[in-house]
């Protein structure tokens, strides 16, 4: 699954998203040096990991190109839960994803989860979150 694409440092905002060491991440910072003497302007890009929650940040020259996971966002129905896993149904493919409790599923939306409720999720780099309840 190749699910990301290159995207000019200098487009990037607070908000969207990039990879840093393999890791989807939502980006909350970026602060720009103006160019030095001998070179480019350098941004410095500060992000949070959607599954694991970790701060990463990188520093590449604002015409450099990194990765941008593309993130697909999905419909599912919870069929089951067990004490590490949510076992969600794809409400257009009907497929069935088992989701770890740990890094799968968003802290926000832990407590609030029943079976028979539809979710939303979200699939990046060959992994699933899921990412808040949705109203019926």
């Amino acid at each position: 699954m190749g699910d990301k694409t290159k995207v000019q440092v200098s487009k990037l905002k607070p908000g969207r998203y990039i990879i840093i060491d393999g890791e989807p991440c939502r980006i909350v910072n970026i602060t720009v040096s103006s160019p030095g003497k001998h070179g480019s302007a350098k941004a410095r890009i500060e992000a949070v990991g959607i599954f694991d929650g970790k701060v990463r940040s990188i520093v590449k020259p604002t015409s450099a190109e990194v990765d941008v996971p593309i993130i697909d966002k999905r419909v599912g129905q919870v069929i089951a839960i067990t004490p590490d896993t949510v076992q969600i149904m794809d409400m257009e493919t009907y497929e069935l994803y088992d989701v770890p409790f740990e890094g799968g599923v968003d802290e926000e939306v832990r407590d609030q989860l029943r079976e028979g409720i539809t979710v939303e999720y979200w699939e990046t780099l060959g992994r699933i979150q899921i990412k808040r309840i949705r109203g019926e």
